[in-house]
């Protein structure tokens, strides 16, 4: 009975994925009958002129349909209705960049919050003046990693520090990584791959700390990957969220494998998934969000950085992707 729950599923989806295909298909065929029914119309003298009127409106609108219909027969990225893990890390710039990196988890905590997406902290290593070191979340709801997948990268960041008492603008960076949620039905893990270590949580934490071994540290052997978590009191929580982890790190990386592959075949594209590039600045004295893969930029800091404006950015990301991916099937 699961196998057909599971087809049952599988076909309900791509039902529902047919639907707005459908739905352009119908609405592209309705405005070739107006077309042709006016164009009948035009040869009679007495509606002449507001049938031809009409004509040249509806003409004007077929582009935009077809271009719409091209984006929706577009090959769907799998991964893009999962949910995502989300990785900031502080880069250079010390307690600076740290604090740059909990700005950036705030504004993505508030996207996700306006999307109606939830957002749960999987582990934190807070920074001594504010922000984080490092933070990794899970953000669920429909269609999460479609509209966070551009956001992997080196987010930069120009603006004088609080900590700073002559007014100097410093310039420090944060790196972020969007990853799909895997689960072992995407990545085959064997037993014998796996090293796991418990040792005593560290840092804030009450009174469970360095009381009892209820960290866990996982490494993937072959790929020397590593996931260690300490957040929850119980080893096997521990345990079940660095497996959460390294499954999605290792989809992350054989889907980075691919897409490497085919970035060689075709330069310049959105997504080039180079976490090392730089990506994004925000330059605070000027009020100004730079997205350099696209050579946007919108004079709106305050509204971005706060998540509200966040989606023109990744509008603009999607739409960009999309007429690449036009451009290349063309070629």
């Amino acid at each position: 009975s699961q196998g057909i729950t599971d087809d049952f599923a599988k076909i309900s989806k791509e039902y529902s994925d047919l639907g707005p295909i459908v739905a352009k298909i119908k609405e592209f065929q309705t405005m070739q009958q107006s077309l042709a029914d006016l164009e009948e119309m035009m040869n009679d003298p007495e509606l002449k002129d507001m049938a031809s009127e009409e004509f040249y409106a509806t003409k004007k609108r077929v582009p935009d349909i077809e271009h719409e219909l091209n984006i929706l027969m577009l090959p769907k990225d799998v991964a893009d209705e999962r949910n995502a893990i989300l990785e900031i890390r502080a880069g250079t710039g010390g307690d600076e960049a740290a604090l740059f990196a909990g700005d950036l988890f705030r504004m993505y905590e508030r996207y996700a919050t306006l999307n109606g997406w939830k957002t749960e902290i999987v582990s934190e290593a807070a920074a001594d003046m504010g922000g984080f070191k490092e933070i990794i979340a899970n953000i669920s709801g429909a269609g999460v990693f479609a509209r966070l997948k551009f956001e992997s990268g080196v987010h930069r960041v120009q603006r004088v520090p609080a900590t700073e008492s002559s007014g100097r603008v410093h310039t420090s960076a944060a790196t972020v990584a969007v990853m799909p949620q895997a689960t072992e039905v995407d990545i085959q893990i064997h037993p014998d791959d796996l090293r796991i270590d418990v040792f005593r949580a560290s840092g804030a934490g009450g009174q469970h700390v360095n009381k009892t071994e209820s960290a866990v540290r996982v490494t993937h052997l072959p790929t020397g990957l590593m996931v260690a978590i300490q957040e929850e009191k119980s080893q096997h929580k521990n345990k079940a969220r660095a497996m959460d982890l390294l499954y999605s790190r290792l989809y992350d990386a054989e889907r980075q494998r691919l897409a490497d592959e085919r970035a060689a075949n075709r330069k310049g594209q959105v997504g080039s998934g180079d976490r090392s590039e730089r990506i994004r600045t925000y330059n605070y004295s000027q009020g100004r969000v730079t997205d350099h893969r696209i050579n946007l930029t919108l004079y709106s800091l305050d509204q971005i950085i706060a998540g509200d404006n966040l989606e023109e950015v990744i509008t603009a990301l999607i739409a960009q992707d999309q007429s690449q991916r036009l451009a290349g099937q063309e070629e």
